[in-house]
């Protein structure tokens, strides 16, 4: 089992708008454009988004970039506050799949699939790629081939 972990690319400063509405900047979509390359050739099976809009448009870059038919699979367990343990109830009957979403739920997660509870966050820089490997999934004992930062 592979799980693949994309922060968003660079999103707009914050202003009157809610957090949730923030776009990617020019900047950020050259960012995950780069970061999609890394996705060439692997076995995904599905993209999981935040429903924020720059992790939307994040996944949707990535999406049209890898050519990857299967719709977007928008979920409010990815937004940036959400606890890891929530997101891994949900990744128990799933593999080989793309979680689009934020710090500081990207670092944390990707913590706890490794080490489990009590450890530091993962820096994860936007469009950061992180990939974890394991048998079946297991919290604290994901192996994290590595994080590809754009």
């Amino acid at each position: 089992m592979k799980l693949w972990v994309l922060r968003h690319g660079e999103a707009e400063p914050h202003d009157t708008r809610p957090d949730s509405e923030r776009k990617l900047t020019a900047h950020g979509r050259v960012e995950v454009l780069r970061t999609a390359a890394e996705l060439i050739g692997q076995p995904l099976t599905a993209i999981y988004a935040s429903p924020f809009l720059r992790a939307q448009e994040t996944a949707l870059l990535v999406r049209e970039a890898l050519g990857f038919e299967p719709e977007i699979r928008t979920v409010d367990w990815l937004t940036p506050d959400t606890d890891p343990d929530k997101v891994a109830e949900q990744l128990v009957s799933v593999s080989d799949v793309l979680l689009v979403s934020h710090n500081p739920l990207v670092g944390s997660l990707l913590s706890y699939l490794q080490h489990g509870a009590g450890y530091p966050p993962e820096r994860v820089s936007t469009a950061g790629l992180a990939e974890l490997e394991n048998n079946e999934l297991l919290i604290g004992s994901m192996r994290l081939n590595g994080i590809k930062h754009p």
